[in-house]
C-alpha cells in the first residue's frame, strides 16, 4: 500500500486501466494513510471521505464502460481557499467556520469533471497570508520530513499532504510564492503558472461573490511529486474562464522549447542582493548547476541580461502591498498611512517599501505598473538568450513553527537575523512580471531537509520550464518519500 500511495497519478491511471487497482482500492488506502498520519501532521482539515467513495465507485463504473478520461480515479486534494460545493470555505478567518460552498470553483470542476477523486482540502494560514500553515479554526500543520517544522504556507496543507502519499496530486495558488514555497519545503513539485492562464473564479475569500475576475499577481496552479503530473494538471485547468475570456479566446500554448536537457540554455541565480541564500541552499543549487554542465546543458552564473533584482523586490513589495492593503480593515490602514507619511525618503528597505506600497495612491500604482511593463520587457529579452533561470525558493530549508506576531519575526541564515517578510523577494522574481515557474526538488540540507529551485520562463513558456523540471527528474532523480514511519 505505501509503494501505491506514492506513484504518479500517470502510473496510477495506467494501473487502472491494466486492472491492476480499483478506483475505490486507490481512495480507501489514501484515506487509510490520512487517517494514519493526520494525528501529526494535519494536513488535510476538511475531509470529505464519503462522497470520494461515491467518486471512486463512479469512476470505476465509467471506466468499465470504456472512460478514458485523464484523472479518472485519481486520489487528490485542493486546498481549502477553493471552493468545493457542500464543503466550507474558510480561509482560516474564525468568522467563517461555518461558511459553506454552494458550487464548486472552475479549478475544481475542471478536475471533477476529469475524473478526479477529490478526498477532501488541506490546511491554510489565516487569509492565506503566511510562509506557515496555521489558523484558528483547524490548528497546525507539520512538515512530514519533521512535523515540528514548517511545511510552508499558504498551500502548506497540499504540499503535505502530497509528501505524506495523500493522493498523487493538489491544486493551490500562490501571490507570494504560495505554490513554490511549500514545495521547496516538502520535496515536492509545484508549478506557479503564467498570469492569467489559470481561471480564478471560485478561488473567492468567504463572503465575497463568486464572478470571472482576474486579480493582480495571483494565480492558481498545479502540485505533484513529479513534474510529468504538473503537465498533466496543467493541461486540465488551463485555459480561459468560459463565463470570461472564454467566450472569445482559446487556449494554445506554445510547446516546450527544448525535449532534451543538453539543449537548455540555463541561468543559475543562487542568492538575492537582500535576503542570501543559506549555505546549505547556494550548495544545492552549485550542485545542480553542476550536474546540469555535465548533463550538456549550457549553464551560465551571470548575466548582464538579468533585471535588477533589487529593484524588482522593491518594485514587487509595491504591487503586492497595494493588493494586500486595500483588504486591510480601516484601523490598520489608516496606521500605515500615518506610518508611510514618516518614512525618510531615503529608506528603499523592502520594510519601507510594504509600507508604502499597502497605502499606494492610485497615480503611484499607475507609475508602479508603467515600471513593471519595463521589467517584463528585460526579462523578455534575457529569454532571447537563455530558456530558463534556476533561481531560490526559500532562503533556508523548513524552520521551526513559529506563531510570534508577524511583525516582529526573523529568519535565521547562517546564524544571521533577517526580517521574516524579506523572504518574498525571491518570489516575487517570477511574480511581478507574471511569468511562469516551475518548483522542483534538488536535494536535501545537512539535517535531511528538502531543498528546491524554481525554474523561471518566459512569458506563457509554462510547458518549458514544466518541461526542463521533467527532464531533471529523469536525469538526477526527484521526489523522495518522508521517514514518516521512522
Amino acid at each position: 500500500m505505501g509503494e501505491r500511495s506514492y506513484r504518479s497519478a500517470t502510473e496510477l491511471v495506467g494501473a487502472m486501466a491494466g486492472g491492476e487497482v480499483s478506483a475505490v482500492e486507490l481512495a480507501e488506502e489514501a484515506i487509510a494513510r490520512i487517517e494514519r498520519y493526520e494525528p501529526t501532521l494535519n494536513a488535510v482539515c476538511v475531509r470529505d471521505f464519503e462522497r470520494a467513495l461515491d467518486a471512486a465507485r463512479a469512476a470505476d463504473a465509467a471506466r468499465a464502460r470504456g472512460d478514458g478520461r485523464p484523472l479518472l480515479g485519481v486520489p487528490m486534494t485542493v486546498k481549502e481557499s477553493f471552493h468545493v460545493a457542500g464543503l466550507p470555505t474558510t480561509w482560516g478567518i474564525p468568522e467563517f467556520t461555518d461558511f459553506v460552498a454552494d458550487e464548486d470553483a472552475v479549478a475544481v470542476e475542471r478536475v471533477k469533471e476529469a475524473g478526479a477523486v477529490v478526498l477532501g482540502k488541506t490546511n491554510v494560514p489565516l487569509v492565506l497570508g503566511d510562509m506557515q500553515s496555521y489558523n484558528a479554526i483547524y490548528g497546525t500543520t507539520g512538515n512530514p520530513w519533521d512535523p515540528e517544522r514548517i511545511p510552508g504556507g499558504s498551500s502548506g496543507g497540499s504540499s503535505a499532504a502530497l509528501a505524506a502519499g495523500y493522493g498523487a496530486l493538489s491544486i493551490g495558488s500562490d501571490i507570494g510564492g504560495s505554490l513554490r514555497n511549500p514545495a521547496h519545503y516538502c520535496g515536492v513539485y509545484a508549478h506557479k503558472p503564467t498570469l492569467g492562464l489559470l481561471p480564478l473564479r471560485g478561488h473567492t475569500a468567504p463572503g465575497m461573490p463568486v464572478l470571472p475576475v482576474e486579480s493582480d499577481l495571483a494565480v492558481i496552479g498545479p502540485m505533484a511529486r513529479t513534474a510529468s503530473d504538473l503537465a498533466l494538471l496543467l493541461d486540465v485547468l488551463a485555459g480561459p474562464d468560459p463565463l470570461g475570456s472564454g467566450i472569445a479566446y482559446r487556449l494554445a500554448l506554445p510547446a516546450p522549447r527544448h525535449t532534451v536537457l543538453a539543449d537548455f540554455r540555463v541561468l543559475v541565480v543562487d542568492t538575492h542582493l537582500l535576503i542570501p541564500s543559506a549555505e546549505s541552499v547556494r550548495t544545492a543549487i552549485g550542485n545542480f548547476a553542476d550536474a546540469l554542465t555535465e548533463s550538456g546543458a549550457k549553464v551560465e552564473r551571470d548575466s548582464r541580461l538579468l533585471p535588477d533584482q533589487a529593484d524588482n523586490a522593491r518594485l514587487y513589495m509595491h504591487l503586492l502591498m497595494s493588493t494586500l492593503g486595500a483588504r486591510f480593515p480601516a484601523e490598520i490602514y489608516e496606521h500605515t498611512r500615518a506610518a508611510a507619511a514618516q518614512l525618510d525618503p531615503a529608506d528603499t528597505s523592502l520594510d519601507a517599501e510594504r509600507t508604502r506600497g499597502t497605502v499606494l495612491s492610485h497615480r503611484d500604482w499607475l507609475a508602479a505598473d508603467g515600471r513593471r511593463a519595463v521589467l517584463r520587457q528585460r526579462w523578455s529579452e534575457l529569454f532571447t538568450e537563455f530558456d530558463v533561470v534556476v533561481y531560490p525558493v526559500m532562503p533556508t530549508p523548513a524552520f521551526p513553527h513559529d506563531h510570534s506576531p508577524m511583525g516582529g519575526r526573523t529568519i535565521s541564515i547562517d546564524g544571521a537575523d533577517h526580517d521574516y517578510l524579506d523572504q518574498l523577494a525571491l518570489a516575487g522574481a517570477a511574480t511581478v512580471p507574471g511569468l511562469p515557474a516551475t518548483a522542483l526538488p534538488i536535494g536535501r540540507s545537512d539535517e535531511g531537509l528538502p531543498i528546491g529551485v524554481q525554474a523561471i520562463g518566459p512569458m506563457f513558456g509554462d510547458r518549458t520550464t514544466i518541461r526542463f523540471a521533467e527532464l531533471a527528474e529523469r536525469e538526477f532523480g526527484g521526489f523522495t518519500p518522508p521517514p514518516l514511519d521512522s
